[in-house]
């Protein structure tokens, strides 16, 4: 039997994977999120959570490591988690009124090889108040969310209009995409 690491510290992602039937531990994995200036946007995620991958320990023959990473983009702007409260609120006013992309990549790595996969969801937002994007921030703390927010919380209930994709894919995990990559292991435990 395969033992399955999630390497994210995000309870958003764990969630869903248990969700999806999967026992698994958590492994800390400690990764910068760079990535090269000229790489193309919807290349990012998928860059970064393959090296989030690569960062890890060699893994034993009966693991399996998934990781993942999430990015939000504007236009063409890159948003990644907010250094600031006054930051997070300035990316939801920016986000306000306006459709933008989220990218979520993916890796599932075992002793073998690497497999990474990404997957992009258009995210309509209506106008967003400053006095809205301040009390989203104060009281749900979105820090820790690229683009400064998480579409399972007040603010995706209150002024999301519309989406265009997987609503896991914005959440932070491509669940669809996953459970297909994940069925190929024989070794891990199947729920169907």
């Amino acid at each position: 039997m395969m033992k399955i690491l999630l390497g994210s510290k995000s309870p958003r992602r764990a969630e869903l994977l248990r969700n999806l039937g999967y026992r698994f531990e958590i492994a800390e994995i400690n990764s910068d999120e760079e990535f090269p200036e000229n790489l193309p946007v919807e290349e990012i995620a998928f860059y970064l959570a393959a090296k989030k991958a690569n960062a890890f320990r060699n893994l034993e023959a009966d693991e399996l490591l998934i990781t993942a990473d999430t990015i939000v983009v504007n236009d063409t702007k890159v948003l990644g988690k907010p250094e600031s409260e006054s930051d997070a609120v300035q990316m939801l006013l920016d986000l306000s009124g306006k459709t933008h992309k989220v990218f979520t990549g993916f890796s599932v790595k075992i002793q073998g090889g690497i497999t990474t996969k990404s997957d992009v969801a258009e995210v309509v937002f209506d106008e967003i108040s400053p006095k809205e994007a301040e009390y989203y921030v104060r009281n749900f703390r979105p820090l820790d969310k690229a683009g400064s927010y998480g579409i399972q919380e007040w603010l995706g209930m209150a002024k999301i209009s519309a989406i265009k994709g997987s609503y896991y894919t914005i959440m932070g995990l491509p669940t669809h995409l996953l459970y297909n990559e994940l069925r190929k292991f024989p070794a891990l435990p199947q729920i169907h």
